[in-house]
């Protein structure tokens, strides 16, 4: 019979040189790429989904706390890694509650802690996508990521409006306030950040509008401040 000690000895370097690979990928420009395709399912493919009818809650859960994990792995200071760590434990804790058949139910708090989350990854997502003052492919990438980004935060901040206030947006019938409203906060985030303005959907109270509005002028200056900081850094 082998001896088992030693062969978790000999599995442990290669776990720690799997791990260690992994950490490395999220600091890298390649890890750009992965990003824009995981966001493209999440903005994009996402919704559709939901809509349909195809999958459930705690798809859609796994589906953003998977985001939220590789936001660990984007930085190595020591402050962010514990802050990402904890918001992302504190996440997944909530979220078990929820899905498990303990009674108590904390989705307001659930949707703060996963817009802290989307903050934070914003921002380290800059920093990735400002550093060493190096364009090349991967950054166009980058930038496109943290407009998506922003996307998403703005449709966590009407969902969470939507749950505060009893209402956000009008023009949509059915919020209830939960993972499966996605697909209509999203499409009226993204119409607000393109500046589009269809109007089928519109806010219905000062918060929601003020968001828009915050929307739309990011939508207006982000790709201006961004071209312009990626030109000077190629000089």
């Amino acid at each position: 019979m082998p001896d088992l000690s030693k062969a978790l000895r000999y599995r442990r370097p290669h776990v720690r040189k799997v791990f260690h690979r992994f950490s490395n990928y999220w600091l890298t420009d390649a890890s750009f790429v992965l990003l824009f395709f995981i966001l493209l399912f999440l903005v994009f493919v996402l919704p559709i989904l939901i809509d349909y009818g195809v999958v459930d809650n705690l798809f859609v859960s796994t589906a953003f706390l998977f985001l939220f994990f590789t936001g660990i792995w984007s930085t190595r200071e020591k402050g962010l890694v514990i802050l990402t760590t904890t918001l992302f434990i504190s996440h997944v804790v909530l979220r078990i509650i929820r899905f498990s058949s303990v009674e108590a139910a904390f989705y307001e708090l659930e949707l703060f802690v996963g817009l802290s989350n989307m903050l934070v990854f914003i921002f380290l997502n800059v920093r990735l996508l400002f550093r060493d003052n190096e364009v090349n492919l991967y950054r166009v990438f980058g930038a496109i990521n943290v407009y998506l980004l922003m996307a998403v935060l703005g449709a966590f901040i009407l969902e969470l409006v939507h749950i505060y206030t009893g209402s956000s947006i009008g023009g949509a019938e059915g919020i209830s306030g939960q993972e499966l409203d996605f697909p209509i906060f999203i499409y009226f985030s993204l119409v607000s950040l393109t500046t589009v303005g269809y109007g089928d959907i519109y806010p219905v109270q000062i918060i929601a509008k003020m968001v828009s509005v915050f929307l739309s002028t990011v939508g207006i200056l982000y790709p201006a401040v961004v071209i312009a900081k990626l030109v000077s850094s190629s000089k």
